[in-house]
């Protein structure tokens, strides 16, 4: 190649010989054939390339889909080059020859030095656009990343808030039942009841606690408080309030009282304060024990979503991603959104980044359920097929229009509200199956039913 193949080119206008000839030295010429893929997606863009002749074909790989997203077939168009301005740039697209020609193959630092040459100003012009742009998609995947960390954030206050203060509740009674006990016996002590009255007692107590009393119907409960209370005040017993609600619920009768009684004697007061209040530190022991199993649970179930002490490659069952994250997403599920499991009971645990998988988990969730508008049905089920894994997630939104499954994938592309989504949750997504794991995920949708499936390899590509 010569200056004379480049000098009727559009794009080299005002560009000396001397120049094309700096710039063809540095350079290779290419052939381009139909079918033979110059350059692909996703690589670094080391390269710019300038069509001389033929015609090259953009494709971009959309779900299952490999889609041409435009092409090259005018004299001076290019593609690529970007690590000359940006030492992380890729190709957005992969070139493929649809007409035989030939293509300039300049590197991206040979681009560089000749801009920076010939044109300082246009060089710190492409540098400072070039810049702002990935500082502008920067921003914005972080905004998109905040807004899904506040989401999980808020809900996990709202999951943890509920036992948590269920085990305050608890514990401020246990305090006084605990209060109470030691007054009971105290009580019992200046009764001066013998060892064999106490002894017969606990019996008592123990027959209420080992009988394994079904949790019984509230109105029924209700009413064995009401009678025992009138047990108690026929007995001139005082704080029947205080006594009445444990021995009910632990299926004491009139008949348990009586027999009481006539073990206890004169000390019926305090030995039946005794037996409640050991019933219900029982009981708000169990409670307390509970509501720290469901922190417990919860905190488990961040450590495994954000895999904090795990590597970052490793062999996982996918199942336990999808269920720590549904433990995360528990607030906008609960009211109105059914989940409905088909977990595949062949499916092999495959090698992957766990913690990526978990945040498409996050986003293909978040988003069946915004489009069901919190109420409707989510299932989600897991297969093999053949050398691959799917994930399935099914809602009965009102689905998707063909021209939005075209462009539910691009970049800050969303449908939804303003303030409610960036257009990165499926971006994200893809780029996260398809470039860190060589999986795909494809869309079908009618009203009614939508499913993205996620199609992983057994190993993710390397």
């Amino acid at each position: 190649m010569d200056t004379g193949d480049l000098r009727g080119i559009p794009l080299f206008a005002g560009v000396t010989d001397e120049q094309l000839g700096e710039l063809i030295a540095g350079s290779t010429e290419v052939p381009v054939e139909p079918g033979v893929t110059l350059f692909h997606e996703g690589e670094p863009a080391d390269f710019w390339w300038v069509l001389v002749e033929g015609a090259i074909a953009l494709h971009r790989q959309i779900g299952r889909e490999d889609t041409v997203m435009g092409k090259i077939d005018v004299p001076g168009r290019w593609a690529g080059g970007f690590r000359a301005w940006d030492e992380h740039g890729v190709y957005l697209a992969s070139g493929r020859g649809i007409a035989e020609g030939r293509v300039l193959r300049v590197p991206a630092a040979v681009l560089r030095d000749r801009i920076d040459d010939w044109f300082p100003l246009a060089g710190h012009l492409i540098k400072g656009v070039y810049g702002t742009a990935r500082a502008i998609e920067s921003t914005a995947r972080q905004r998109d990343a905040l807004i899904t960390l506040g989401t999980l954030a808020a809900g996990l206050a709202h999951e943890i808030n509920n036992p948590a203060a269920a085990a305050s509740r608890s514990v401020s009674a246990l305090d006084t039942a605990a209060a109470s006990l030691l007054s009971a016996l105290q009580g019992l002590a200046e009764g001066e009841i013998t060892a064999t009255q106490f002894s017969e007692l606990d019996e008592l107590r123990l027959a209420l606690t080992s009988s394994g009393t079904a949790v019984p119907d509230p109105v029924d409960l209700a009413d064995a408080e009401n009678t025992i209370s009138e047990w108690l005040d026929r007995q001139e017993i005082e704080k029947d309030w205080l006594i009445a609600p444990p021995l009910a619920a632990a299926g004491a009768s009139v008949a348990w009282c009586e027999r009481a009684a006539e073990v206890l004697g004169e000390a019926l007061q305090p030995g039946l304060e005794w037996v409640a209040s050991t019933l219900a530190v029982s009981t708000l022991l169990g409670e307390v024990k509970e509501s720290t199993r469901r922190i417990t649970e919860l905190v488990a179930a961040v450590r495994s979503y954000s895999q904090m002490d795990r590597s970052s490659l490793q062999t996982i069952d996918v199942t336990e991603g999808i269920e720590s994250t549904l433990v995360m997403l528990g607030h906008k599920l609960r009211d109105g959104i059914e989940v409905i499991r088909a977990y595949g009971a062949d499916v092999p645990r495959i090698e992957a980044y766990a913690g990526e998988l978990n945040q498409v988990w996050t986003n293909l969730i978040d988003n069946a359920v915004d489009a069901m508008e919190g109420t409707g049905t989510l299932r989600i089920s897991t297969r093999t097929d053949g050398d691959r894994i799917v994930v399935e997630f099914t809602d009965t939104g009102p689905g998707m229009p063909p021209q939005v499954i075209a462009r539910a994938f691009e970049p800050f592309y969303t449908t939804k509200e303003v303030g409610k989504g960036t257009g990165l949750g499926l971006d994200i997504a893809q780029r996260i199956v398809a470039e860190h794991h060589g999986g795909t995920i494809t869309i079908t949708s009618h009203p009614g039913e939508t499913t993205l499936s996620v199609r992983l390899p057994h190993q993710p590509a390397r």
